[in-house]
């Protein structure tokens, strides 16, 4: 049985009248449903003057990891961030891919950053826009055939994506399952090599086999089950509200992996309901989550510095929340017109090699800028 203990000064409901003189830290387990306390500081934990030792709060300007937008999916994907239950890309690509892929070691979550085309699957195609999700079940043999140059955010799961319950807000709540496409078998527009046949590409286990047709391997007429690849767009979530309290990132979540999530951060009205209700995140310490935030389109109304294209990642064990100017902001606003793709990990993540190169190396310092 878990008894709240109370002492000292503190604000009678969650992140709502804070005492005066304090700021919030939200200090809990297992995310925002474990054991937790509130501990109600007289300085934000942010506050520091310098950090010596390898623990920092990091920020990625993946704008920086474009290079030749060609047509080779497999050399565009760019690793950002890893471990073992997930990868995290980015990837450009602007002409049809010339072979199929296969991931043999993951589910993918592709988020559609910029760009227009058509992916092509073995259940049929679909057509992709900016803020599409497109989830491709491993196994999948897949080609991305963009119209224009195309940006993406990949997602590896090294086990099944799925989609979160919705418990108490019922089925239909955050999005109508109705909305969900899936591809109707078509012809593929995939052509034969110079040898006239069909090139297939299978990572596993980190390797990559080539295996090659006589025919086109995307042959399927029809199918039928519970199982497919399938298109959401941000614009059909709808954000759960709450006007008197601001809920956690993972009332937000889109998609649940093992030991990781993503979620969906979309435009939406503020705590409009209660003047002494923060409008903006508290503070925490990630005791428990890895947090990485992936910023689309919008202005970010917490984060000054950061725009389209750009990704922070907080790892466990040190402080972050809103900077100071965001306080000061969030008392006039009313909404946030922000969308942001967030994959919060049970397991620590480690920098791969793409994010040395575009590390915007004094993004620590931020929260105690002028």
């Amino acid at each position: 049985m878990d008894i709240p203990w109370i002492r000292g000064r503190v604000a009678q409901q969650a992140h709502v009248g804070l005492p005066e003189g304090t700021v919030e830290e939200e200090f809990a387990r297992n995310g925002f449903f474990g054991r937790y306390a509130h501990l109600y500081r007289q300085h934000p934990p942010v506050g520091w003057t310098r950090i010596e030792g390898p623990l920092k709060n990091h920020a990625y300007d993946l704008n920086k990891l474009e290079g030749r937008a060609g047509d080779d999916w497999l050399a565009a994907r760019h690793g950002v961030l890893g471990n073992a239950d997930v990868r995290l890309s980015l990837a450009t690509l602007a002409e049809p891919m010339p072979y199929l892929f296969r991931n043999a070691d993951a589910d993918e979550v592709v988020f559609v950053h910029a760009g227009a085309g058509r992916l092509e699957t073995d259940f049929g195609p679909l057509a992709y826009e900016s803020g599409d999700y497109l989830y491709l079940p491993r196994g999948t043999a897949y080609r991305l055939s963009p119209t224009s140059a195309s940006r993406f955010l990949v997602t590896e799961a090294f086990s099944e994506v799925t989609f979160p319950e919705k418990g108490m807000l019922g089925q239909h709540a955050l999005f109508d399952p109705a909305v969900l496409q899936v591809p109707t078998p078509e012809a593929s527009s995939l052509q034969p090599g110079p040898t006239g046949e069909y090139e297939l590409r299978i990572s596993r286990l980190g390797q990559v086999t080539k295996v090659f047709y006589p025919f086109n391997p995307h042959d399927v007429v029809g199918w039928k089950g519970t199982l497919s690849a399938l298109k959401l767009n941000v614009r059909d979530i709808r954000p759960v509200l709450s006007d008197r309290y601001h809920l956690p990132p993972s009332a937000h979540t889109t998609f649940v992996m093992r030991n990781a999530v993503l979620c969906s951060f979309l435009p939406r009205p503020l705590e409009n309901g209660d003047p002494q209700a923060l409008k903006v995140p508290f503070f925490h310490s990630n005791i428990d989550f890895d947090e990485v935030l992936f910023y689309h389109s919008g202005e970010f109304f917490s984060r000054a510095g950061i725009a389209p294209g750009m990704l922070t990642f907080h790892p466990q064990g040190l402080h972050h929340g809103p900077q100071e100017k965001a306080f000061e902001r969030s008392k006039k606003a009313t909404r946030t017109e922000e969308v942001a793709v967030m994959l919060d990990t049970k397991n620590p993540l480690v920098p791969l090699a793409a994010a040395e190169r575009c590390e915007l190396s004094d993004y620590w310092k931020s929260w105690s800028s002028p």
